[in-house]
């Protein structure tokens, strides 16, 4: 497992959309943009599905995704393994959380389900030098 340090889990937290990378079980890439997520701890980040349905289908053929964030030239990659979780307490508080997100942007949300990301690479995407660099 990789850590994301304070800098990385900052910036994860402060924007607003990230980009959510998947692949099929032949290679063929999806990537979606993303706004419900939380950073559960430094090695593990929940995604909450309102709409993910190719995603969805990859993950089940092959568990590996990637998220990218950034601001302004400052940003990173993390990539890992993930489960899927349709039931139990993670998922119902998180169903709980969306709901709250739908009432405040008056647009209707349904939690379907949640993402857990195990990191198990982090990378840089700052452009520069050490652009792609891996971080951890």
């Amino acid at each position: 497992m990789a850590e994301m340090t304070e800098a990385v889990q900052k910036l994860f937290a402060k924007v607003s959309t990230v980009v959510l990378s998947t692949a099929d079980d032949k290679g063929v890439p999806n990537a979606v943009p993303v706004g419900a997520k939380r950073i559960i701890d430094s090695e593990t980040i929940l995604v909450s599905d309102q709409y993910l349905n190719k995603t969805l289908d990859n993950l089940k053929s092959n568990p590996r995704a990637c998220l990218t964030f950034w601001e302004g030239i400052e940003g990173y990659q993390v990539k890992g393994s993930v489960s899927i979780e349709t039931s139990g307490e993670r998922f119902e508080e998180t169903c709980r959380w969306i709901d709250k997100m739908s009432a405040k942007l008056g647009h209707p949300l349904v939690c379907k389900g949640v993402l857990i990301i195990k990191i198990e690479e982090i990378f840089t995407v700052t452009p520069g030098g050490d652009a792609g660099s891996k971080l951890a």
